[in-house]
């Protein structure tokens, strides 16, 4: 009997490794939400200032996360630290440190209309 409960636990210890190396990376870019919101203020007569949150809904934290905005512009500055090109429509969110789960960063930009912001990638950190 107790030969077969030492078996019945190795069993249960292989198993659980294997559903654990499945789930070694939880998360993704669908794990990275980018909401954009019209703050009501403008830019001159025609560009409206459009404040983008870039939230980690992973439960892990997660860096070097990079979004795609093809044709991405602003007539405002936008801090590098936290929106920079990195490829052709790729940006850098960041200045691709670790955004720690629920956290989010923050940046504003100006033009007459929005982009369409969405993750591409992401390095995950459990």
């Amino acid at each position: 009997m107790h030969t077969q409960t030492n078996l019945m636990f190795l069993i249960a210890v292989i198993v659980s490794l294997m559903l654990s190396q499945g789930e070694s990376q939880p998360c993704g870019p669908s794990s990275i939400d980018v909401q954009q919101m019209n703050t009501g203020k403008k830019v001159g007569t025609l560009d409206t200032v459009f404040r983008v949150t870039v939230e980690n809904r992973c439960v892990c934290t997660v860096k070097a996360v990079v979004v795609q905005a093809n044709g991405f512009t602003s007539s405002i500055p936008v801090d590098p630290r936290l929106f920079r090109k990195a490829g052709d429509t790729s940006y850098v969110v960041g200045d691709g440190q670790q955004i720690a789960s629920t956290n989010s960063v923050m940046f504003e930009y100006a033009w007459s209309h929005y982009f369409q912001i969405t993750p591409a990638s992401v390095q995950v950190e459990c």
